[in-house]
């Protein structure tokens, strides 16, 4: 199988039998794959799935044949040869219409070759033209230009303002930068960015997470000894900061309520010296292996994992935990950026049932933590309803609880100016992390 036949068997994988985009390019890259061959994989698939409604716009000008009456496996090949004459200036024009007719040969009936030809030899000569969104509405422009679905834009514009969605969306649509935290159990960041650097990776540090390092070139960085002996773990700058927020003291008890695949449990047992217990719960099994191992590679004894969902209570540990962390289920519209798929495999009803969880399981936490104790409530989405709205409801209800700021906890408070108030929203284009929400909550003594 050549770089682009993969590529093809990733998308419809995705496309056709709903899959996850980075589980699936992992099943199908084999260790011995060349670097710049496995570049180009992520390349092409993050890019066909992220520029999907954009590209089917563009083949909808030059198809005699409907986009939704293609046949799903010769669409992906259209999409994929448009998307690399689009964007792509590396790749000569000649050789992305060869290699999708020669796939179009082998994944599609006889005779299918020629209208691949024609559409991609059509679109080669009229580049500039075609890519020209052509349409009068706000919300059908960027909906098209960006590929989102029309729902998101409309309720981003609603909330954000125009100028804010587009420039989100183009964020969203750039490739992110890796983000690796330091075992500070271990090593610190100027001793391991020295190492970093020295295999000739360019390091620098996050800009609000104390433990952070933004990685340029992270090329099998994870196949370094340093990995391997748990000096650091990959997670992004948001996903840090709930740690940082929670900020707690050694000898505590905290419960991770939805914690896989761990890394906020375990950032959390290396704040705290490797000194209390985590009880880190999920629904299931496998992802609390996940933790384990990350757990002894990191070097961490402190963590405990159960099957529990965080749906329910557990009266056995009313009233006893320091702190509660809720990394709640959301829609997962802050990560777009790194799960282009999210965006198709979203529906707008789905967040009032999400909203309805995350209110559940708000609920249950607040039984658990003592006089004095703490919640940490985040989600990677951005919409209020999930977020602000959900914390503002539960303190209205619960007046034995209010928001505790954090500012002086961030190494930053550069566009953070609600830190002190007890909660931050981030977002891509702003932050430059992942869109994500954070609020600490503290039940009053007394």
């Amino acid at each position: 199988m050549n770089v682009r036949e993969i590529c093809l068997n990733i998308l419809i994988d995705v496309h056709s039998k709903g899959a996850y985009s980075n589980y699936t390019i992992n099943k199908y890259i084999k260790e011995d794959i060349d670097i710049k061959d496995e570049n180009l994989i992520r390349e092409i698939v993050y890019g066909v799935i992220e520029n999907r409604l954009y590209l089917d716009y563009i083949i909808s000008k030059l198809s005699s044949i409907k986009v939704e009456k293609i046949q799903p496996p010769i669409l992906d090949i259209l999409r994929m040869g448009v998307y690399q004459m689009a964007f792509m200036d590396k790749i000569p024009d000649r050789a992305a219409v060869n290699e999708s007719v020669n796939l179009s040969k082998k994944y599609g009936h006889k005779g299918i070759s020629g209208f691949v030809n024609g559409v991609l030899r059509n679109f080669s000569r009229n580049k500039e033209k075609l890519m020209v969104v052509e349409v009068s509405n706000s919300v059908d422009y960027i909906s098209i230009k960006y590929s989102y679905p029309k729902w998101i834009i409309r309720r981003w514009i609603n909330e954000f303002g125009y100028e804010f969605t587009e420039k989100l969306c183009i964020s969203n649509n750039s490739r992110p930068k890796l983000n690796i935290r330091v075992n500070r159990l271990k090593t610190n960041r100027e001793e391991l960015s020295d190492k970093l650097s020295s295999y000739g990776y360019i390091v620098y540090n996050t800009r609000y997470a104390k433990d952070g390092i933004i990685v340029e070139n992270p090329i099998r960085i994870t196949e370094r000894e340093e990995f391997q002996q748990g000096y650091f773990t990959i997670q992004d700058e948001s996903s840090m900061l709930v740690g940082q927020i929670a900020n707690p003291k050694e000898g505590s008890l905290v419960m991770d309520l939805c914690s896989a695949p761990g890394g906020k449990a375990t950032h959390i047992a290396e704040i705290m010296g490797n000194k209390g217990k985590v009880i880190s719960r999920d629904i299931y099994e496998h992802k609390l292996r996940l933790i384990k191992e990350n757990s002894n590679r990191l070097g961490i004894n402190i963590i405990e994992t159960e099957i529990f969902d965080a749906l329910k209570v557990d009266n056995t540990m009313v009233g006893k935990a320091d702190y509660c962390i809720i990394d709640a289920p959301c829609s997962g519209l802050g990560i777009i950026r790194r799960r282009p798929d999210i965006k198709w495999n979203r529906k707008e009803e789905d967040i009032k049932e999400l909203v309805r969880m995350q209110k559940a399981i708000l609920n249950n936490a607040k039984k658990y933590v003592k006089p004095g104790g703490i919640i940490v409530y985040s989600t990677c989405t951005i919409g209020k309803e999930e977020n602000l709205d959900v914390v503002m409801d539960f303190l209205k209800a619960n007046k034995e609880f209010s928001l505790l700021g954090f500012g002086e906890l961030l190494h930053s408070l550069e566009n953070i100016e609600t830190g002190n108030k007890g909660y931050v929203q981030l977002f891509p284009h702003i932050h430059g992390t992942d869109g994500f929400f954070i609020a600490r909550i503290i039940k009053k003594n007394g």
